[in-house]
């Protein structure tokens, strides 16, 4: 048995990302059969990046989230090759979790061997308001700035995000 210092407060999780080859279609299919709504889909033709692999980078990003929650669906389309790429492993990809410092939750989980795969900005910049980070065995966990629930709260009530 392992302890809790420093653990991830789950009662914070509050979406599933699914990668999807079609955003349009995945949110018609899912729509129906999950009996959700969701919020406007966003078209991000630019999202600033950064990979261990490949430096800062800008990436076509689509992306919706059901309005339904407290644990929402998030569904992404994102370009061939990339980690939001839906055509070669669609499915569910990661969790999201609220954090109030990004930075620190991140750098926590790199000291404890886990793999940082994308923040918004570099590591010398903060990593920006998300990360995506993986421990060896697979769970995929994206740590999204607390600043941000205003505005995805505004966003999945039917205002812009």
């Amino acid at each position: 048995m392992t302890g809790c210092v420093g653990m991830i407060d789950y009662k914070r999780l509050f979406h599933t990302g699914v990668l999807v080859p079609d955003l349009d279609l995945a949110m018609a299919e899912l729509g129906d059969g999950l009996g959700v709504t969701w919020a406007q889909a966003q078209d991000s033709p630019a999202q600033r990046v950064w990979t261990p692999e490949g430096g800062s980078d800008a990436l076509r990003l689509r992306f919706t989230y059901s309005c339904e929650g407290p644990q929402h669906v998030e569904l992404l389309e994102g370009p061939i090759g990339s980690i939001w790429d839906g055509t070669a492993n669609p499915g569910i990809h990661h969790q999201g979790i609220w954090v109030d410092d990004v930075e620190s939750e991140t750098r926590r989980l790199l000291d404890a061997g886990w793999d940082l795969r994308l923040a918004q900005l570099p590591p010398d910049e903060g990593f920006g308001a998300y990360t995506y980070v993986q421990p060896p065995t697979g769970l995929m966990v994206e740590f999204v700035s607390s600043e941000m629930v205003n505005r995805f709260e505004r966003w999945w009530a039917g205002g812009s995000l």
